[in-house]
């Protein structure tokens, strides 16, 4: 059974997964972030997820984003994959202020470092919070770091990928 607790400070905690190692530097801890969306012309963020080094996760999934509007990818294969976390879909509102508190929960020192390997990833979440990350947190385009054979191996393992909590989950892994 799932500790609530733990779950709040960390929402994969309950399913077995953790990362391989904790961080890299001592001067920075990264979190990687994936999300899903509707598709590359209305854009609408579907769900977020931050994988940490040190183990801290953050997921959640919009309730309020319009079905219309999502690619036949998106249909087909993206939201089959929502609801997996129960208590992790809301409102967009809610979705703001959970990932805001989480932001602003995490520990300064070391400096956190939000890796990305798509733009739209860092334009989606920056949208949601109604600007730039709060003080502190820095990016790292890290598309160039990734092994993809190994992300390839993390995914295969773990049932497929366009979830974003794998996904962020997989880079974590992947990342050189």
């Amino acid at each position: 059974m799932c500790d609530p607790e733990a779950l709040a400070a960390n929402w994969g905690a309950c399913d077995g997964w953790q990362p391989e190692k904790g961080p890299r530097s001592p001067w920075k801890t990264r979190y990687f972030l994936d999300t899903e969306f509707t598709d590359f012309e209305s854009f609408q963020l579907i769900s977020v997820a931050i994988v940490g080094e040190d183990g801290r996760e953050f997921y959640a999934e919009r309730t309020d984003f319009e079905v219309a509007q999502c690619s036949t990818f998106t249909c087909e294969v993206v939201l089959p994959l929502l609801g997996r976390l129960p208590g992790r879909a809301m409102p967009s509102d809610q979705l703001r202020e959970e990932l805001r508190a989480w932001l602003l929960a995490t520990p300064r020192k070391p400096k956190p470092v939000l890796c990305y390997d798509f733009e739209g990833d860092v334009y989606l979440v920056e949208r949601l919070l109604g600007g730039a990350l709060p003080s502190g947190w820095k990016l790292e385009n890290i598309e160039q770091k990734i092994d993809e054979a190994r992300r390839t191996a993390f995914l295969t393992q773990q049932g497929g990928e366009h979830h974003a909590l794998q996904d962020a989950r997989a880079n974590a892994r992947a990342f050189l």
